[in-house]
Parts: structure tokens; C-alpha cells; sequence
């Protein structure tokens, strides 16, 4: 007996590679989520060397990109992007706990504008998870900030990254529409969990330290020493934190006298727990994410105030 032929019917079903799309109300953004996800899954698998060595710090990853599938809803149709010494950022940030992955899942998200400032037209980004400030900066700033990298980047590694100095994680520069925008990444220094109620720019003096009337009428404007004295803020945080504090601050100054830089201030963040329990109240949830590492929290002296500093 004959066997039988069993004729089967096979599917061949094509799967086609998902693109991730970055999308924001800013285009600038947009090149910058994007700039970000390419840079670092391109040096993902390059170690960091043992000792940095000069031409780490002249180095560069740049890219530009002509957008066949040009669709201005999503990406602009001619890009360039420049990440600045990215071995040595690499480097800082894990003295800070931040992975290439988070730092990226962060910043590919559509982030938010925070505010512009007066000076200089400089606008302000938060990252979606408000781990990160995101800040448009000057050519002359990018300069400044390369010049001081390197006794930057020894300082973090002596300090072990336990420093109030702004915490430097990526430098980039974006081009789109022809226009050179420099944009540099640091972390929020306030809670991301924390609502942060009352800030405070000091420099320990009172000449021309005063904000603006036009500033004051921001939701939570930056005020200055001038408001710090006359509000009769007190920051108590009980003697052992006060030593810590003060020893961190006094080095972190004697680093930007050693760099000669003068111009340099506190920024404070005041969380008030009682205004706060009314918030609370009012809302049905509250969305709870990590807090700031560095910063300083003190419930228990009843003071009803939380620093961020």
C-alpha cells in the first residue's frame, strides 16, 4: 500500500523591526533623545579605562543624519549631533550609581519644560522621571566647562562623588536647522519625590540680592539672600549633620577657589511637611519616586521643613 502524501500549508509571516520613536513638542528635544539612545548604545560595550588619559578629554562621538523618511511630527529631516568626551562623563556618572541604561531611559522620554530665565533667554528641561536637569547653555560655557573637566573629574573620583558642586553628567552639541545648540546634563539636586515649596539662591551677601518682582510671581520662585534673611530661615539639622555639611561645603569652595572661579552660590530647596499634608489631602494619589541621594532631610526636629541643599 501506497503511503499517502500529507500536503501541509505553511505561513510565512514577516516581522519587521520596531523603531523607536522620539517625539516632543520641541524638535531640539526630539534630536536630543535621540542623540542620547544612539551615543550611549554605540559605547555601551567600550570599558572605561582604568586611568583617563589627556586625549580622553579631546575626545568626541559625532554623527550626522539625513532623514530619508522626513516626517516634521516626529523627527526634523537634518541633524548633527556631538557628545562631548563621553568616556569621562561615562566615568563621573558611575561614581553616582547611574548606569548607561537608566541614564538613557531617562532621557529618552519626552521631557519638561521648566522654566526660561531672564538671562540670556536660557530655558530649562526636566527629564520625565525628574531625575535630571536638562539646560541650554553658551559655546563659551561648553569652553569653560571642558577647561575644568579634568580637576573636575579628580575631584569627583578623590571626593567619591560626595560633593554639593553641580553634578556634571553629559555635554552635548545639537544641530538643527543649521543652529548650534549646546545642552548640558546634571542632576536634579532636589527630591524627585519631594515637592520642593521654597528655594533659595545665597551667596552670603545682601548687595543686589534680592528677586525680582517679576520672578516672585513664578509658582515657586527663586528667591535670594536678601528674602532668605527677612523670611528668618533657620536650617537645622542637628550637630553631626551640620560638621558633614560643613566640612563637604567648605572643600567643595576651596575646589572652585583652587579653579578660580568666584562666582558661585547655594542653591536651597525647602519642603514644607505641613503644607504638604494639605496637598496630600486634596489629591486621591500621590506619584512616589526615589529621592535625591545627597540630600539633607530632617522631620524629627520639628521644624515641620525639609532641605534639599
Amino acid at each position: 500500500m501506497e503511503g499517502r502524501k500529507i500536503k501541509t500549508k505553511s505561513k510565512l509571516k514577516v516581522h519587521r523591526q520596531k523603531h523607536k520613536l522620539f517625539r516632543a513638542n520641541d524638535p531640539l528635544l526630539s534630536v536630543l533623545m535621540w542623540g542620547v539612545n544612539f551615543t550611549t548604545r554605540e559605547l555601551e560595550n567600550i570599558n572605561i579605562p582604568v586611568v583617563l588619559l589627556p586625549e580622553h578629554f579631546k575626545a568626541y562621538v559625532k554623527v550626522r543624519v539625513d532623514n530619508q523618511n522626513f516626517n516634521k511630527e516626529v523627527m526634523p529631516s537634518h541633524f548633527k549631533i556631538k557628545e562631548y568626551c563621553p568616556l569621562v562623563f561615562r566615568a563621573i556618572r558611575k561614581h553616582w550609581q547611574i548606569n548607561d541604561g537608566n541614564f538613557r531611559n531617562s532621557l529618552t522620554e519626552p521631557s519638561v519644560l521648566l522654566n526660561e530665565s531672564a538671562k540670556a533667554n536660557i530655558h530649562y528641561y526636566h527629564s520625565c522621571d525628574h531625575r535630571f536637569i536638562i539646560k541650554c547653555i553658551s559655546r563659551e560655557t561648553v569652553e569653560q566647562i571642558s577647561n575644568i573637566l579634568p580637576e573636575y573629574h579628580r575631584y569627583i573620583v578623590e571626593t567619591q562623588g560626595d560633593t554639593l558642586l553641580p553634578h556634571y553628567c553629559a555635554m552635548y552639541r545639537l544641530t538643527v536647522d543649521d543652529k548650534e545648540n549646546y545642552i548640558l546634563v546634571m542632576r536634579n539636586i532636589f527630591s524627585s519625590r519631594l515637592k520642593i515649596h521654597f528655594k533659595y539662591d545665597v551667596k552670603g551677601s545682601t548687595f543686589e540680592r534680592s528677586a525680582t518682582n517679576k520672578e516672585k510671581l513664578n509658582s515657586c520662585p527663586t528667591l535670594k539672600d536678601t528674602e532668605f534673611l527677612e523670611n528668618k530661615c533657620i536650617i537645622d539639622v542637628g550637630p553631626e549633620q551640620k560638621l558633614i555639611f560643613m566640612e563637604r561645603l567648605e572643600r567643595d569652595v576651596q575646589f572652585l577657589v583652587d579653579q578660580r572661579k568666584i562666582d558661585y552660590s547655594l542653591l536651597i530647596g525647602i519642603h514644607d511637611l505641613d503644607q504638604d499634608a494639605i496637598e496630600r489631602h486634596k489629591r486621591a494619589s500621590v506619584v512616589d519616586m526615589n529621592t535625591s541621594d545627597f540630600s539633607l532631610y530632617n522631620s524629627s526636629d520639628g521644624s515641620g521643613m525639609a532641605f534639599f541643599i
